[in-house]
C-alpha cells in the first residue's frame, strides 16, 4: 500500500517541529498529529514531574453518551496505603494477571500475599518474582484465611474446581474481588455463588497481565473495567476503584459483571484474536493460492497491518489511518468495509447470542477442565505455530534492526 504524499505545509511543520529543540522523544505519528492540528505538543511530564496535570474523576462525553471515568490521581499512593493499612489482599492464582497486579499490588506498598498451590509450577514461578514462602507467599487455604481482600485470579475453570473449597473460607467481613465477571455471570454453570454478606467486586484490566505490569512500570497505567456485583458495606464501589489504581489502572469505567463478561467473551472471539486470525489466514492462503510469495503474503497481510497501519488507528483513529495513505488505497478501502461489515455483522450477532446464552461458557468449561487440556492446548499451539503463515513472519520478524545480532 502506497503511503500518502504529505502536503506542502505538513511537511514545513513537520520540519519546523524537527528543528525546535528537543525536549523529549516523540514519534513520528506524535508530529504528524501535532503538525495536522497547527499546533505543537508539549512533551510529556514524567510520572513524578509535580507539574502532571492533576487527574480525577469526570464526566466524558463518549460520542453523545456520558460516562463517570476514574482516574489514578484520585488514589495517590499515600492515600492507597492509608485506605488499606488494615488490610491483606491475599492474591489467588499466579498467572498472566496474578503475576501483573501482584507485583504491581507489592510495589504500591500495600500488604499483599500469593495463595497457589504448594510447590507447584505458579509456586516456583512466584518465588522467582520474590515472594517468600511463610512470609507473602501460602498455599491457597492459607492465604484466603490471611486475606481481608480475596482476589480469585484463578483461571475461570480452576475458579470453578476450587469453590467448594474456597466458598466456606469467605466470611463475613472479607471482600471477594475478581477481574472477570465469567464465574458468578455464570453461575449456573460453574456453581460460584457468591456469599450473600460479602462485598463482591471487580476490576477487570483490558489486556494481558504483562500488559498490567509493562504499563505500571513505564508510569502509565491500563484502562480497566470496575462493577459493583454486591455491596454490602456501602463502600464496594470506594474499594474497587482503589484496588483498580493500585493493580495498575490509569482510567477506570464502570461496568457491570455481566456486560464485562459478555464483552469480553466477544471480543477476544471477535476481532480481538479469533476473527482477526481468521482473517489473516483467509487473506494469505488466497494471495498464497494465486501465486505470491509467502514473504510478500505475510508482509502484505500481517506486517504492514501491525508495523504500520495499525498503530496509526490505535494513536489517531481510522479516519486519520485513511488520510495517510493513498487515495487509491482509500476508495477501496471505504468501498470494502462497507461489504465486510454486512457479510460479518451476522456472524457477530452469531457470536453475541452464543457468549450471553452460556454456549460459550460451557464449552470453555468442558474443554478447560479435562486432566488433559494441556497437552491438548499445546496440540493446538503447534499446529498454529506450523503454519506457513508464521513460519514465514518468523523469518520476516528475524530481519528487523532490533532483531538483529
Amino acid at each position: 500500500m502506497a503511503a500518502r504524499q504529505s502536503s506542502r505545509a505538513l511537511r514545513s511543520s513537520v520540519k519546523q517541529l524537527a528543528s525546535a529543540p528537543v525536549v523529549q522523544r516523540r514519534t513520528f505519528v506524535s508530529a504528524l498529529s501535532a503538525a495536522r492540528a497547527g499546533f505543537a505538543v508539549a512533551p510529556k511530564a514524567a510520572v513524578s514531574s509535580p507539574f502532571q496535570q492533576t487527574r480525577g474523576i469526570k464526566t466524558i462525553d463518549f460520542a453523545g453518551t456520558k460516562e463517570t471515568v476514574y482516574e489514578r490521581d484520585d488514589w495517590p499512593r499515600e492515600k492507597l496505603l492509608e485506605y488499606f493499612k488494615d488490610d491483606t489482599l491475599a492474591l489467588i492464582g499466579y498467572g498472566s494477571q496474578g503475576h501483573g497486579q501482584g507485583l504491581n499490588l507489592r510495589d504500591n506498598g500495600l500488604n499483599v500475599i500469593v495463595g497457589v498451590r504448594k510447590n507447584g509450577a505458579s509456586w516456583k514461578e512466584a518465588e522467582q518474582d520474590g515472594w517468600i514462602p511463610g512470609k507473602n507467599l501460602f498455599d491457597i487455604d492459607e492465604a484466603i484465611s490471611k486475606g481481608t481482600i480475596i482476589m480469585n485470579l484463578l483461571s475461570d475453570a480452576a475458579q470453578s474446581e476450587t469453590w467448594p473449597a474456597i466458598k466456606p473460607q469467605l466470611v463475613k467481613g472479607k471482600t471477594l474481588y475478581f477481574s472477570h465477571g465469567f464465574s458468578p455471570v455464570f453461575k449456573d454453570l460453574t456453581k460460584v455463588d457468591v456469599p450473600k454478606d460479602i462485598d463482591v467486586i471487580l476490576c477487570a484490566p483490558k489486556g494481558s497481565g504483562r500488559t498490567v505490569r509493562t504499563l505500571f512500570r513505564e508510569g502509565r497505567g491500563i484502562n480497566s473495567s470496575v462493577a459493583v456485583y454486591q455491596d454490602v458495606t456501602g463502600k464496594a464501589e470506594e474499594k474497587v476503584v482503589a484496588l483498580g489504581v493500585a493493580v495498575g489502572s490509569g482510567y477506570l469505567y464502570k461496568t457491570t459483571f455481566e456486560k464485562e463478561v459478555w464483552s469480553d467473551l466477544y471480543g477476544e472471539r471477535g476481532c480481538l484474536m479469533g476473527g482477526i486470525h481468521g482473517m489473516f489466514l483467509a487473506q494469505y492462503e488466497v494471495l498464497r493460492e494465486r501465486g505470491h510469495s509467502p514473504s510478500e503474503a505475510f508482509n502484505e497481510t500481517v506486517e504492514e497491518a501491525t508495523q504500520s497501519l495499525y498503530p496509526l488507528i490505535g494513536a489517531n483513529g481510522m479516519d486519520y489511518m485513511y488520510a495517510a495513505c493513498s487515495t487509491t488505497a482509500r476508495r477501496g478501502a471505504i468501498d470494502w468495509s462497507k461489504r465486510f461489515k454486512d457479510i460479518l455483522k451476522p456472524v457477530f450477532n452469531d457470536l453475541y447470542d452464543s457468549v450471553k446464552d452460556g454456549s460459550e461458557t460451557a464449552r470453555s468449561l468442558e474443554y478447560n477442565s479435562r486432566p488433559d487440556y494441556r497437552e491438548l492446548y499445546n496440540k493446538e499451539m503447534a499446529e498454529i505455530a506450523d503454519l506457513e503463515i508464521w513460519r514465514a513472519g518468523k523469518a520476516v520478524r528475524s530481519l528487523r534492526p532490533e532483531n538483529q545480532k
